[in-house]
């Protein structure tokens, strides 16, 4: 083999790492590694004494059935939200009315965060799972509505009304030239919700629940376990990073044909 040949071999493995964040995530790691040394592990423990955190309360199985609890949560909220949130995107964006009637309410609603409703919330419907489900649901409402009614309004007219002169009806207006074109924007608004409803999931879980990695991450600090603190946080990035790598890759699979193939994908 060639030197010429090695070194092309070097650079794909090296794109390869980069592209995968490999790289990325070692820097990161030997910058940690090189900090934590000077302070005390109770303060600002370094990845191995994170690592052997982690491996006790995985052990036991509290990590994994947190870990089960909250993404059960995101993920009934978040699909409450996308049922409420895409229909009524499309209606909002359709109906001039109704536009003109919702917008304001919209406009209001969506700059409260979500977490301000939780004692609301609480009030209203319990302690238990019924007032974080709703929460999250908040949370990812509006940011699906915001996307679908955009993807509504930036279909050119005529496109509608050439479906319109060759006789089709509203109903296959919406579903054959409407829904199709706003997919693409419906897609980032369901991955844009999917990130509210992991926020809104921590502050609900950090103040109503006793179970949850939110509930590990605030309750973690009546032990001085900051090595526990920083497993839940690292939980919560893998648990929304698999998360949207999965819907990407439903996005891929099931949606190539709206143009939705490298939504979210930066360097594409």
């Amino acid at each position: 083999m060639s030197t010429h040949q090695i070194m092309q071999g070097v650079r794909h493995a090296g794109g390869v790492l980069l592209r995968t964040g490999v790289v990325t995530w070692l820097i990161f790691l030997a910058i940690w590694a090189s900090i934590a040394p000077f302070y005390p592990p109770a303060f600002f423990p370094g990845p191995l004494e994170t690592l052997a955190g982690g491996k006790e309360i995985l052990l036991d199985g509290t990590l994994v059935r947190f870990s089960l609890i909250s993404l059960e949560r995101v993920l009934t909220g978040w699909l409450l939200g996308i049922l409420i949130g895409a229909p009524l995107g499309i209606l909002i964006g359709r109906v001039r009315l109704l536009r003109q009637l919702i917008e304001p309410f919209v406009d209001f609603f969506r700059f409260i965060p979500a977490i301000a409703f939780l004692t609301l919330f609480i009030m209203w419907f319990g302690v238990g799972e019924q007032s974080k489900i709703i929460l999250i649901m908040y949370a990812t409402c509006f940011v699906v509505i915001i996307n679908t009614a955009a993807g509504v309004l930036s279909i050119p007219p005529g496109r509608v009304s050439a479906a319109r002169t060759l006789g089709a009806s509203e109903w296959r207006i919406v579903w054959h030239v409407i829904v199709p074109e706003c997919v693409p924007y419906v897609f980032t608004g369901v991955r844009l919700g999917l990130g509210s409803a992991f926020t809104a999931i921590v502050a609900a879980e950090m103040l109503a629940a006793r179970e949850g990695v939110g509930y590990l991450v605030f309750t973690s600090r009546l032990y001085f376990r900051t090595d526990w603190i920083l497993v839940g946080i690292v939980t919560l990035g893998l648990l929304g990073y698999c998360s949207d790598r999965a819907l990407r890759g439903f996005g891929k699979v099931v949606l190539k044909r709206y143009r939705v193939a490298d939504a979210g994908e930066f360097g594409k």
